[in-house]
């Protein structure tokens, strides 16, 4: 990093990769707080009798995944 100019300094390129993976630790937490929040939605909707079969679920995944790919 230093060769190519990028950095002037050891320091300078350490301090970048630090501040890369705060931003990346914080990014997995933000990502493990939301997917605690859908687990516990999913098991309240479970808990009030909202279910589909598997059948179903694995269909709709499959349109969402079209979908995206098209997107």
């Amino acid at each position: 990093m230093l060769a190519t100019g990028r950095f002037n300094s050891i320091d300078q390129v350490i301090q970048t990769a630090l501040c890369l993976l705060a931003e990346e630790t914080l990014s997995d937490q933000e990502w493990l707080e939301e997917t605690r929040t859908k687990i516990d939605q999913g098991i309240t909707s479970l808990e009030r009798g909202e279910r589909i079969d598997g059948e179903t679920f694995v269909n709709q995944l499959l349109t969402q995944l079209k979908q995206a790919k098209e997107a």
